[in-house]
């Protein structure tokens, strides 16, 4: 069965949880879009890593915000 709702949850330099807007998406494919697009916005709200859920589950992270040197 696949997932169904791919969301994203927020951590900053300490690790520590940082609120998302708990945006929920329909394919893997559509929340790595939108990360790639709204990182900047997630690191001026502190949040320095992202990790990727797929019902419930972790697919991956964490997942440095911080632009390619």
């Amino acid at each position: 069965m696949r997932p169904t709702r791919w969301t994203w949850t927020y951590e900053d330099a300490e690790g520590r949880t940082v609120a998302g807007d708990g945006t929920e998406f329909p394919t893997q494919a559509d929340a790595e879009v939108w990360i790639g697009e709204a990182w900047h916005g997630l690191r001026e709200q502190g949040a320095e890593n992202a990790h990727l859920w797929a019902d419930g589950a972790k697919v991956y992270g964490p997942l440095s915000l911080r632009p390619a040197d």
